[in-house]
């Protein structure tokens, strides 16, 4: 069976195009010496009410969540393409290098949020559709298996990061993965993420305390499969698919 896991580490730092292609951007103003223009991340909605996914996640929890976790990635990573724009401008060579954790951390915080959003719904839970459940089972040996092994990685991740559900392009095959702290999956491992769960503290301490397990396993009763499987058919396909 195909299930083993990757980690997020060791990899390249992600380019501000790679980041980009996969945020909700428009163009920022006064950019003329940057070398490209500058592009903005912008806070997506939600597509549901803060208080729709109760009980398993509260309201209190997403509204912390979206407006003031995932907008601080948004605006710092905003600030730091501006800083490194202003380097590539002057060529400072070591002002671009510094810049890079930044964009690291908070485009990837952005580009994770974004997805984790969708990857959730008040209608979510259950088992995905055929198409996706066949490849769960051919390449987990069952649902529930694959749920073992993706709920396991979750609760084993040191610190703060996420569990994901990736798409191999290479072996045509599903992989779980865990990246450390905010480290984007698809830049820094090449897999495409499919469904991420979020284990840094602010996504549940509230509701589970220090009880990482009890959130894991209430979570899967609000995946949204059907974007699951979507970004799977899109990656499949060769099409793009935006966070």
């Amino acid at each position: 069976l195909f299930s083993s896991n990757m980690h997020c580490i060791g990899s390249k730092l992600p380019s501000v195009v790679r980041l980009c292609q996969r945020l909700c951007i428009q163009p920022l103003s006064g950019a003329a010496q940057a070398p490209q223009p500058i592009v903005k991340a912008v806070l997506p909605d939600l597509p549901y009410d803060y208080s729709a996914l109760e009980p398993v996640i509260s309201a209190d929890i997403m509204r912390l969540h979206h407006q003031k976790h995932h907008a601080t990635y948004v605006n710092n990573f905003n600030s730091a393409q501006e800083t490194l724009a202003a380097a590539l401008a002057a060529g400072k060579a070591s002002d671009i290098i510094a810049v890079q954790a930044a964009l690291r951390f908070n485009g990837g915080g952005h580009v994770n949020h974004s997805i984790f959003w969708k990857n959730l719904s008040p209608q979510g839970g259950g088992e995905p559709s055929r198409f996706l459940l066949e490849a769960v089972n051919r390449d987990f040996g069952s649902f529930s298996k694959f749920q073992e092994q993706m709920s396991a990685a979750a609760v084993g991740v040191q610190g703060s990061g996420w569990a994901w559900l990736g798409y191999n392009f290479k072996t045509d095959r599903l992989q779980i993965a865990t990246c450390a702290n905010q480290d984007p999956l698809k830049a820094t491992t090449g897999l495409e993420p499919l469904l991420g769960i979020d284990v840094w503290e602010h996504a549940y301490y509230l509701q589970y305390k220090n009880v990482r397990p009890d959130y894991v396993k209430s979570i899967w009763k609000v995946i949204n499969w059907d974007d699951v499987e979507n970004r799977l058919d899109q990656a499949k396909s060769g099409g793009v698919k935006l966070a």
